[in-house]
């Protein structure tokens, strides 16, 4: 069979989506275009800690169908919507031009060019915990084993999927970048889908950028800056994960033995004890509402999602 990489592609013919997360609005009434998506159980975290808004997606698009992703945004807008420190921007791309072929150039880009792309996008530190690095272990198990699984991070949930995540080819058929802020600004959003295409078409036609933020955005001819800003969490937040941090280890066997194969998903305080939520890959979230005891956990109560 004939190899399909490296092949030169023009950046604006690569298909894209784009998962925007917002805090705010009323997604339930939000008046969505054709093929639109709305991720109603997709909630993010408000000022007040409060469950809010939702995550907004288009179906597979080009550039010179943007403007669909700026009508979508002002009508958030005029909703109310936000992005908040709790959002994200992930951006997929298409790799219909290479296929299977492109996995491994992008596992290698991604050892290459992982912390220029983070740079570049000034992702936030609090939010490196859903987009960790990809590890040259990843590309051993990648070559024995050509899959999904061989690319994804073990442990919590949220930091499955790498911030080069090439898994989502086995999925949709993407690469999937996900170091970006979160933001319902039209121009922030625009030039971060840019760079990802630019930089996945460069990676497609075998080109050597520079590790340099700045030389490599004049290389692929993409924004400098101007993308999604890096907005710190309020303090209650970053305490709130501390004590997740220090729990998990202690929690981990008793969630093991509530859901067989399930991982902690987050920990969070409540009136009656420590909730904590578990997730199982294909199912939905478990919670359960623990008490520490003086050698032991209690089980309070099941909370029904």
């Amino acid at each position: 069979m004939m190899a399909m990489w490296p092949k030169i592609v023009d950046w604006k013919e690569l298909r894209f989506g784009v998962e925007i997360e917002f805090v705010g609005g009323n997604p339930e009434s939000l008046e969505l275009l054709p093929g639109w998506v709305i991720s109603l159980d997709e909630r993010q975290i408000d000022a007040e800690g409060m469950e809010s808004g939702s995550e907004l997606k288009p179906p597979p698009i080009l550039w010179e169908e943007r403007e669909q992703i700026q009508i979508m945004l002002n009508r958030l807008r005029e909703q109310g919507a936000t992005a908040n420190w709790s959002c994200r921007l992930h951006v997929h791309i298409g790799l219909e031009p290479w296929g299977e072929d492109a996995v491994l150039p992008l596992i290698d880009a991604a050892l290459e060019y992982q912390q220029t792309i983070q740079a570049l996008l000034n992702t936030s530190e609090h939010r490196l915990l859903f987009c960790p690095p990809v590890t040259p272990d990843m590309r051993e198990s990648y070559i024995k084993n050509p899959s999904d699984e061989a690319v994804l991070h073990e442990g919590r949930p949220q930091s499955h999927r790498c911030g080069i995540n090439t898994a989502a080819w086995f999925d949709i058929g993407t690469v999937e970048i996900r170091y970006a802020n979160g933001s319902v600004c039209d121009e922030e959003i625009l030039r971060t889908i840019e760079l990802c295409l630019r930089f996945v078409a460069a990676i497609g036609a075998g080109r050597k950028l520079s590790t340099d933020p700045l030389k490599m955005a004049l290389e692929l001819e993409a924004p400098i800056d101007g993308y999604p800003s890096d907005l710190p969490p309020p303090q209650w937040y970053q305490e709130r994960c501390w004590l997740e941090e220090s729990l998990i280890p202690i929690l981990t066997p008793l969630a093991a033995e509530l859901v067989p194969g399930g991982e902690i998903h987050h920990i969070v305080p409540v009136q009656d004890g420590i909730m904590v939520v578990i997730e199982k890959s294909g199912e939905h979230l478990f919670k359960f509402v623990l008490k520490p005891a003086a050698e032991s956990w209690t089980v309070v109560r099941q909370v029904e999602s």
